[in-house]
Order: structure tokens, then C-alpha cells, then sequence
């Protein structure tokens, strides 16, 4: 139980976290205003969050080697260091499919089957299927934009409508795929099992996927032939496998290995891919996820010295105060707290993942003090900060198709409508579900 008397420091604590956010927020803003392209990633959040790290140090008051100690303790985090392991795998499973053409297979499968009628509820689905399988809204929408690109010119449709149709499927995935790192992050803190948070998830995004598919079916205008590239069918295979395997519950680890040897073989007897190559991709895939890899190890680090000092408690004590005022049944208002944490740490961020690391241990706290079950608090941290990315104009997503269909990223997020609707559902969600107990779920595997 959170202590309502919180330690002397406890907001000092907060503090170093409020100067990462500062540092990472306000460099982008400038560089925005400098005109510079991918304005919030000049300062990079793991070297933005150095400055934070050594003032937190120094605020600890404590020998430099305590200190040291406290740091590598946060880094350490069994729930950090399995979250990472899983970055790494699922970075080279990324990495060995695109170079035996699962990418490029999965795109062209579905570009094949979509009638020029339906050409925006069709990317959509496209992008929702890939980004599930790939676990990646920036690989999703990397493929895919300077395809849409082409089509949104030959079929006569406006940009803006249709990077949003991309972001809105990228987002989709992202918050749904069982190898998506907002997933690892949001099962690992929560203590949830990815199938259970998959179940929970999916009764929440799948209403709000088809009320967007029936709004861009309206949106649609264009009657000019999509053309495909020739693909195979191969390609899609071994993303196929693992979500089968991940929904069945099999271990994320072996899913990923199995996804890593599936494709290897499938290009090497369908693509013409060397398998002497296949070590040198593994690693181009694991230094893909370097950044996430630092900046998550560092954020827990941060969040250790927050914890210590009793930052966390304070936080999560003015939240408890703040919703008890709501006059919710059960653990509803607990529910809306988690929700507005996730959300509102990534409109700060603008990285989804990293709010919920930052939040994910206030949010723990919450939903075990309130009988929350783990399935139930993951699944709303993920799709909350998820919401959050797919609206905010810094967001790496809206960056890239800004850049890549020649429009504002502030274009781009006014026609994330899956988004929105998403936002919408999900609140309804849990004001008028009944409230969620916990009966002792597993612990994640």
C-alpha cells in the first residue's frame, strides 16, 4: 500500500525526470522551429536523459558508488533486462525478413487483393496486418508510405487523408502485436501474460478498427487500378507463424527464435537468400533496436532513484486523491488514472514505449492496490500511450509521412481517425464495463 505520507525529497525526486522531458521536448521544439527534419530525434532520449541521470546523483545525496549502485540496480530490472532480450530478438527478426523479402511479400499480398473502390479501407487493413506482424508502426509505415505515395497520386487522393489511413493501421498493430515493444514493455511491467493482454486488447481495438474501416470506406473515391509487384506467397509465412504461435500462447522467446529460423529458410529456398549471411543480419537487427535498448534500460535507472526517494508513491498518491473524488463503481477511476498516465507521459515523450516504462510501476502500483487485474492495466497502458502517438506531430511516425508524402506531420494526425475513435471506445470502455477484479493471473512467461 502507498504511503500517504510521503518521505521528505519525494517530489525533489522528480526533479531529473522533469529535465529529460525538458531536454528531449524542448530540443525538438527547437529544431522545429529551425526548420530540421525529424526535429525531436536530433537529441536522441538516451543521450537526452544523461543530464538527468547525473542530476539525479547528485540529488541522491548518497557516496558516488551508492549511487553507481542504485543506478545499475534500475538498469538491471529483470522485467528491464527480459524486456531487452526481446527488443533484440524481435530487431533481428525484422531485420532477417526484410532481406528474405517478408516485407516487401506481405505488402504486395495485400495490395493484390484490394479493389480500387476500396483503396482506403484496404490500406488500412494492410497496414494493421503488417504492423501486427511485423511489431513496428516505423517499419510498417517504411514500407508501406512510398507505395501509398505512388497510389495516392495515381488514384487522385489526398495525401493527408491517406498517410493518416498509414498511420492509423501502423497504430493498430503497434498497440495489438504480440511483439510489438510497447507490448513487451506493457506485459513485463504489468506482470501480464502477452496472449492475456492480446485477449484483452483486442476486444477494445477490433470495434474501433471497424468503425474506422467504415469511415474510410466513405472516404474513398478513387477508381484508378492499384497494381502490385509480383511477390510470393512464401514471403508471408513466417509472419503468419509467429502470431499463430504467439496467440497460442508459446513462449515469446521461442516464438521469435522459430520466426528468426522460419524465415531464414524461406528465403533461402524461395528468395535465393545466403544463409552465410544470416549472422550479419541477426546483428544489423539487433543494433536496429539500440536506441530503445539504451534509452530503456536508462529511463528504469532513472525510475529507481524516483522510486527510492518516494516519487513514485507521491505521484501515485495525488492520482488516488485526484480519482477518488470521481464517483465511479469498483476500480473505474483507477482505471481512468492509468489511462491518463500512459497518455499524457507520451504527449511529453512522444515516445510510446518509453511512457510506459516510465509509468508502468505508478500504474502497478495502482492496479494491485485496487485489485486491477495485469491483463487489464497493461492493456490500457499500451493502448493509451498508443493513442497518444498516433495524434501527437512529433511522433517519429507523423514525422516520416510527413516527409515521405511532402505534407505537415500536423496534416498527417488530424486524419489519424483510428486514433481517435480508438480514444473514444476505449474511455466508453471503461465507464460502462463492468469493473475489472483481480483473480490472481499468471505471471508472464
Amino acid at each position: 500500500m502507498v504511503n500517504p505520507v510521503s518521505p521528505p525529497g519525494a517530489k525533489r525526486s522528480l526533479i531529473p525526470l522533469g529535465l529529460f522531458i525538458l531536454l528531449f521536448l524542448g530540443s525538438g521544439l527547437y529544431f522545429q522551429a529551425q526548420a530540421v527534419e525529424y526535429a525531436f530525434y536530433q537529441l536522441p532520449g538516451h543521450v537526452a536523459i544523461i543530464p538527468a541521470l547525473m542530476l539525479a546523483i547528485w540529488l541522491h545525496r548518497a557516496p558516488l558508488q551508492q549511487s553507481i549502485d542504485v543506478l545499475i540496480k534500475g538498469a538491471g530490472n529483470h522485467n528491464i533486462i527480459t524486456m531487452c532480450l526481446i527488443y533484440l530478438l524481435a530487431g533481428a527478426f525484422a531485420s532477417v525478413a526484410t532481406v528474405t523479402g517478408g516485407v516487401d511479400a506481405a505488402v504486395n499480398a495485400g495490395l493484390s487483393i484490394v479493389p480500387s473502390a476500396w483503396l482506403l479501407p484496404g490500406l488500412f487493413i494492410i497496414a494493421a496486418l503488417i504492423s501486427t506482424a511485423m511489431g513496428t508502426s516505423m517499419g510498417t509505415i517504411g514500407a508501406l508510405a512510398p507505395i501509398a505515395a505512388g497510389l495516392a497520386t495515381q488514384a487522385n487522393l489526398d495525401p493527408a487523408l491517406v498517410a493518416g489511413v498509414l498511420l492509423s493501421g501502423a497504430m493498430f498493430g503497434d498497440n495489438l502485436s504480440i511483439i510489438s515493444d510497447t507490448t513487451i514493455a506493457s506485459t513485463r511491467t504489468q506482470g501480464a501474460r502477452m496472449a492475456d493482454k492480446f485477449k484483452e486488447n483486442i476486444k477494445i481495438s477490433l470495434p474501433a478498427a471497424v468503425l474506422t474501416l467504415l469511415l474510410y470506406s466513405f472516404l474513398t473515391s478513387a477508381t484508378a487500378p492499384v497494381a502490385a509487384a509480383d511477390f510470393s506467397w512464401t514471403g508471408v509465412l513466417p509472419y503468419a507463424a509467429i502470431l499463430v504461435l504467439a496467440v497460442m500462447g508459446l513462449n515469446v522467446f521461442l516464438v521469435l527464435l522459430l520466426g528468426i529460423v522460419l524465415a531464414a529458410i524461406q528465403g533461402s529456398i524461395f528468395a535465393d537468400y545466403q544463409l552465410a549471411g544470416l549472422g550479419k543480419d541477426i546483428a544489423t537487427g539487433f543494433a536496429s533496436v539500440q536506441e530503445i535498448f539504451l534509452l530503456a534500460m536508462l529511463v528504469s535507472g532513472l525510475s529507481e532513484f524516483i522510486k527510492q526517494q518516494g516519487g513514485l508513491s507521491w505521484i501515485s498518491a495525488q492520482i488516488q486523491r485526484l480519482t477518488g473524488k470521481l464517483k465511479l463503481a469498483g476500480n473505474k477511476a483507477q482505471q481512468l488514472a492509468i489511462a491518463a498516465l500512459a497518455f499524457s507521459s507520451n504527449l511529453c515523450i512522444a515516445n510510446n514505449t518509453v511512457a510506459i516504462v516510465l509509468t508502468g510501476d505508478v500504474a502497478k502500483d495502482l492496479a494491485q492496490q485496487h485489485q486491477i487485474t495485469p491483463r487489464r492495466s497493461a492493456s490500457l497502458l499500451d493502448i493509451f500511450a498508443c493513442i497518444s502517438q498516433g495524434l501527437v506531430p512529433y511522433g517519429a511516425q507523423a514525422l516520416l509521412l510527413g516527409a515521405s508524402f511532402g505534407i505537415s506531420p500536423w496534416q498527417v494526425v488530424m486524419n489519424s481517425f483510428y486514433c481517435l475513435i480508438l480514444l473514444v471506445i476505449a474511455s466508453f470502455v471503461i465507464l460502462l464495463r463492468q469493473a475489472d477484479f483481480n483473480a490472481a493471473d499468471p505471471e508472464t512467461a
